[in-house]
């Protein structure tokens, strides 16, 4: 669906690019596919840049200031547009997830899941973060604003 106005080239291109955020943040979670199958470490590929960042700043700053950028200087910008700006927001909200879920699983499930029950867990959220990521990347491409429930409705509440 399109809410506002048609969308150009540009606006689909940078709207794609910020689900490289929440990429990045669960591509660890993908260790044990990466095993099983070595074609999907090429999801690994685009993320250089973004790592690079990343580690320019020491203590984990790096992802707090790339947050802290895209949400001045892109979520709450009128001048850009509603479509690069929902779609930033919606892959700012992503990575809050897969962070909330790495402290849940740091301070609670890490000493409980082992093994089997680990690798299951890490391959389900390494693919459901696959999943939101590619079928974001592909509406966007198209122009369409991508339609993931909660977090879509939280991205239009902060980019009316």
């Amino acid at each position: 669906m399109v809410w506002r106005s048609s969308t150009t080239a540009l606006d689909r291109m940078c709207a794609s690019l910020v689900y490289l955020l929440p990429l990045y943040d669960g591509i660890d979670y993908g260790r044990f596919l990466f095993a099983q199958f070595p074609l999907l470490s090429y999801l690994k590929y685009p993320l250089i840049p973004l790592a690079f960042v990343y580690s320019a700043f020491p203590l984990g700053l790096g992802s707090l200031l790339v947050f802290i950028i895209l949400f001045v200087a892109v979520v709450r910008n009128e001048k850009i547009p509603h479509f690069i700006r929902f779609n930033t927001m919606q892959a700012i909200l992503l990575s809050i997830v897969l962070t909330i879920i790495t402290l849940i699983y740091g301070f609670i499930l890490q000493p409980l899941v082992q093994g089997f029950l680990q690798e299951v867990l890490f391959n389900t959220i390494f693919l459901g973060v696959l999943v939101a990521v590619g079928y974001s990347v592909v509406q966007s491409a198209r122009g369409l604003y991508a339609e993931i429930p909660v977090i879509s409705e939280a991205s239009y509440l902060y980019t009316r």
